[in-house]
This record gives structure tokens, C-alpha cells and sequence, in this order.
């Protein structure tokens, strides 16, 4: 393939990826929007391998292997593993970074001088530096994630000093890799900066807690970007550039949208502390007061009688896996003239979207799946709202308590409604370690057990 050709290639699969982001800005064209992105990345793999001519076998046998193992996750990871399946998508694009870095500084072939080879070193240093910190940050993201690793954060004295150190370290690193690469060398000081790198991609997401990390797996998704960039500017390939920018800014700037949700500054997030994983009750719990428990018929009840009902989804429901229950339950009372809706916290669940990607999988309506700015000024017209799971998200401390840890955090205020119907296993706290007081309000109903065991039965006496 010519030269020109794939030239143009590039340029008709970078206008997909942008075509695919505008589509996956809106669930109603996300299909298409998926569409468009494997399209370019087909038409991106197919342009670059045209281009290689030398151990294309290799290359091909490398291509069969990641395509089979990226086949069967796809088949056998469920909804509720969605973040960290993409929690370790990200290492594996930070540890592509780290060993293109590599070869791409032991290539013989790669001749440089001057301005040219500071720039080039400059490239390699920054590929690695980022790949490395995005691939062990993911692999401990992963680890919090699918409870492999305890949610509640590791806070080191003096642990932004110790970030300060590693900081100042890669800097020094750089400068003395960039003299030695001149005079022939450099592998030691990049060995070196790769492990640090290492080590401060682990502690920064160790020291982040349970509740902040919706944030993380974005901003992991933003570092994934920015490495693959930089990977670009090591290939001279100017697609994967373009890509990396996408990937890196789109992630960036969803960490900014979740952090406006939580009312928190990114830099916060980053120093960690905030969310664990305890899940005890809260001592005082006693002290504010009883709560009421409901059977599923006296819910089934409730919802006939209803003329407005809300449903927010949270953790919980993904963990039940509960999401086609809660669709059949829609069904039932749609058919029965009940104006049923969803409300969607940006930060309910464990990953960016995840609450929407699993009504979606439960084939629940588009158009009656609102955002929480959407929808929260009309709890107090609503007559039952239902919390499947969630417990952060719909916690009224956010508001009335100055010193709790969650204070500030925009809510979806559904004690406004005439009754709120709580599912939960217990009366454990949530994902970030803080009671409700939602709980013990005088118009809280609590439906104890696995949600889907409980949704059941309140479907049944629909």
C-alpha cells in the first residue's frame, strides 16, 4: 500500500474515532458510535500492516492471540466486571508503552543527533514514564475493584512528600538519560525511572479510597490516552497520536465531569483519602432513630397505588445482577398506566456510565433514563421512589451535614418523595464508609435482601 494511501487511511479512521466519541455521547446513537470506532480501528490495523515487511508472520500470530484473548473476556466477563475488565485494559496499554519504549531505544536502526536525538529521548522518557504509572495504577485499580485489594486508603506518612520525591527523582533521571543517551548510553537512569514510575502509580492509587474511584477509572482511562500518544511521537505514527489525544483528553475531561459531581477537586482525588470499604454500621447508628421494613407484597402495594415512580440504580443492583428483574417490573407497571422513570448519579456505580450500560443491557427505554440534573427537582411530585443499591448517591447528610466527609457532594434528593423505598442486605454503610440517615426518615421503607431474590417477589404480587 502506497504511501498516500495510507495516509488517507489514517485520516478516514481518525474521522470515525471522532464520529465514534460524538456517538457515544448519547445512548440512543452509542450503538453506532461503537460501530464507527471498530470500523477505524480495522481500517487503522489494516493501513499500518501494510506497511511492515519484515516478520509479518510474527505479526500476524501476535494479532490471533490478542484477538482470541480480547474475544473470550468480552464473552465471559459479566456487566457487574465491567470496571475492572476495563481497569486492566488500561495496564495493558501502559505496558505496551513501557516495551515500544524500550525497543524503540535499543533499536539499532534509529539514528539520530543534536536537537533531533534530545527530542527523540525526550519522547522515549515521557512514553515510559506514563505507561509505567498507568500500568501498575490500573493493576492496583483492578485489584480495589474486584476486592482483591481492600478499598480503604493507604495513607503513608508524609505521603505527599513522598510523591514530591519521586517526582523531583524522574526529573533528575530524564536530565542524566538525556547526557547519556549523547554518549552512547541512558538504559541505567531509564531503568531506574521505570521503577519509580512503577512504585508511584501504585502508591497514588493506593492511597486513593473506595468512593473516588469512579474518578480513577477515568483518569487511568486519560494516562492510557496520553501513553499511547506518546507512543505515537516514538513510532512517528501520526494515527496513533491523534488517537492517544482523544483517548487522553475525552478521559481527562470525564474526570473533571465526575469530580464536579462529587464536588470535589481533582487534585483531591489524587492526594486520596476520602471512601472505604469498612462496610459496618455507623456507631450512631442507633442514635438516629428506627427504621422500617417492608415485606415485597406491601411493595407490590405501594406501586399499584403509584401514579409517579423513580428508580435509582446503584451497586447494588449490579451486583445482584438485577437489572432485567427491575425492567420487568417497568414493563408491569407501565402497562398499568404508571409513569415510571430513572435517575442516574454520574458517580453511581464503580465506573463512568456503568449504571446506564446495564439498564441498557436489560433493554430498559432510552427515554426514560434521566441524569440527576434531569430529574431532581421532581421527587417531590413523585409517590414512590426506590433505591436499588445505592447509598452514597442518595445520602442527605451531603446537605445537612457540614463535616461529613461526603458534604457538598450533589445528591439525588429522593426523601422528597412521598415514600422511599430502600433495597439493601443489610444496613451496612456504603462505599464510602458514611451512614445515611436516609435510612431512619419517617417516609423510608427498608426491603431487606438480594435485590433480585426481592424484586422477584415484588414482581409476583404485580
Amino acid at each position: 500500500m502506497s504511501e498516500g494511501i495510507v495516509t488517507a487511511s489514517y485520516v478516514g479512521a481518525t474521522v470515525l474515532f471522532i464520529l465514534a466519541l460524538g456517538g457515544l455521547s448519547n445512548p440512543e446513537t452509542s450503538r453506532r458510535g461503537n460501530l464507527y470506532g471498530m470500523l477505524g480501528m480495522a481500517i487503522a490495523l489494516i493501513a499500518t500492516i501494510s506497511g511492515v515487511t519484515a516478520n509479518i508472520a510474527i505479526l500476524i500470530a501476535a494479532l490471533v492471540v490478542g484477538g482470541s484473548i480480547g474475544l473470550v473476556l468480552a464473552r465471559r466477563v459479566q456487566m457487574t466486571e465491567m470496571p475492572e475488565l476495563v481497569a486492566i485494559l488500561h495496564s495493558l496499554v501502559g505496558m505496551a508503552a513501557v516495551l515500544v519504549g524500550f525497543a524503540n531505544f535499543m533499536d539499532p536502526n534509529v539514528h539520530f543527533t543534536g536537537v533531533e536525538l534530545t527530542i527523540h529521548d525526550i519522547e522515549t522518557y515521557l512514553g515510559i514514564l506514563i505507561g509505567a504509572i498507568t500500568f501498575s495504577g490500573s493493576v492496583i485499580a483492578f485489584g480495589k475493584l474486584s476486592g482483591k485489594i481492600t478499598g480503604n486508603p493507604m495513607l503513608l506518612p508524609a505521603r505527599h512528600w513522598l510523591n514530591l520525591g519521586l517526582l523531583i527523582a524522574s526529573i533528575y533521571f530524564c536530565v542524566l538519560f538525556v547526557d547519556q543517551s549523547a554518549a552512547g548510553g541512558g538504559m541505567m537512569p531509564l531503568l531506574i525511572m521505570t521503577g519509580i514510575a512503577l512504585l508511584f502509580g501504585i502508591h497514588m492509587v493506593m492511597a486513593i479510597g473506595g468512593a473516588d474511584m469512579p474518578v480513577v477509572v477515568s483518569m487511568l482511562n486519560s494516562y492510557s490516552g496520553w501513553a499511547a500518544a506518546a507512543t505515537g511521537f516514538m513510532l512517528s505514527n501520526d494515527l496513533l497520536i491523534v488517537t492517544g489525544a482523544l483517548v487522553g483528553s475525552s478521559g481527562a475531561i470525564l474526570s473533571y465531569i465526575m469530580c464536579r459531581a462529587m464536588n470535589r477537586k481533582f487534585l483531591a482525588v489524587i492526594a486520596g483519602g476520602f471512601g472505604t470499604t469498612t462496610g459496618g454500621s455507623s456507631a450512631s447508628a442507633e442514635e438516629q432513630g428506627e427504621v422500617v421494613a417492608l415485606q415485597p407484597a406491601e411493595v407490590a402495594s405501594l406501586l399499584k397505588e403509584s401514579k409517579q415512580v423513580v428508580i435509582i440504580p446503584g451497586y447494588g443492583m449490579a451486583v445482584a445482577q438485577a437489572q432485567h428483574i427491575v425492567c420487568e417490573i417497568t414493563k408491569s407497571l407501565r402497562a398499568k398506566k404508571v409513569n415510571v422513570r430513572f435517575a442516574i448519579h454520574p458517580v453511581a456505580g464503580r465506573m463512568p456510565g456503568h449504571m446506564n450500560v446495564l439498564l441498557a443491557e436489560a433493554k430498559v427505554p432510552y427515554d426514560i433514563v434521566f441524569e440527576m440534573d434531569e430529574i431532581n427537582d421532581d421527587f417531590p411530585d413523585v409517590d414512590v421512589a426506590i433505591v436499588i443499591g445505592a447509598n452514597d448517591i442518595v445520602n442527605p447528610s451531603a446537605q445537612t451535614d457540614p463535616n461529613s466527609p461526603i458534604a457538598g457532594m450533589p445528591v439525588l434528593e429522593c426523601w422528597k418523595a412521598e415514600t422511599t423505598i430502600v433495597l439493601k442486605r443489610s444496613m451496612a454503610t456504603g462505599y464510602a464508609g458514611v451512614q445515611n440517615p436516609l435510612f431512619f426518615k419517617e417516609n423510608t421503607r427498608m426491603l431487606f435482601g438480594d435485590a433480585r431474590t426481592s424484586l422477584d417477589e415484588v414482581f409476583k404480587n404485580l
